[in-house]
């Protein structure tokens, strides 16, 4: 098959919203236009580095009498996600990073977030894109937990956020994500 050019493509968010997070054992979508279950929280503006894809496969090489490597063999393969949530004043942001147990109240209200080493939930995330050509992409993980958020600056100069990390575990199968994409007739 020859190159295409029209195969490269960047990923916009789609609009309305792009991460969703829902409790595990959530009913998750299997195509890229089936509607969302109830439970999934919509986590708002992501910054503008979007979202990063991270593989990092260790491995140990074999090697044979002489320095030949003869075996490759994998010993651990990490999955994860990383964006920038931007909506700081969101209930549903702020239950993500801290935990549901961890904030109550509403910002009409009063909002309290309790901030403690108290261990957050594992999550389920859905990830909706737009793909050149009007093409759908979603992003499925059943199962991710978060390994780090960054420190949070607070400044006049840029917009307060949650640069957070989720690690994927893997589901029944042994898949820690699943992506479809579809033309569609979506907007990005």
């Amino acid at each position: 098959m020859a190159a295409n050019a029209q195969n490269v493509s960047a990923g916009k968010p789609k609009i309305g919203g792009a991460i969703y997070a829902a409790p595990v054992g959530t009913t998750l979508p299997t195509t890229t236009d089936e509607s969302l279950a109830a439970a999934f929280d919509n986590l708002g503006y992501v910054g503008a580095d979007g979202l990063t894809n991270g593989t990092n496969i260790e491995s140990t090489d074999i090697k044979a009498w002489g320095g030949d490597t003869v075996l490759v063999i994998q010993t651990s393969k990490d999955d994860t996600f990383s964006f920038n949530l931007i909506e700081t004043l969101s209930e549903d942001v702020l239950k993500f990073v801290y935990g549901d147990a961890n904030v109550s109240g509403t910002l009409a209200t009063g909002l309290t977030v309790n901030v403690s080493s108290a261990d957050v939930s594992e999550v389920s995330i859905v990830i909706d894109m737009v793909l050149r050509g009007n093409t759908a992409k979603r992003i499925v993980i059943p199962a991710a937990k978060i390994s780090a958020v960054e420190d949070i600056t607070y400044s006049d100069e840029d917009a307060i956020g949650y640069n957070t990390t989720v690690k994927c575990t893997p589901d029944a199968s042994g898949n820690t994500h699943y992506e479809y994409m579809k033309k569609s007739n979506i907007s990005g």
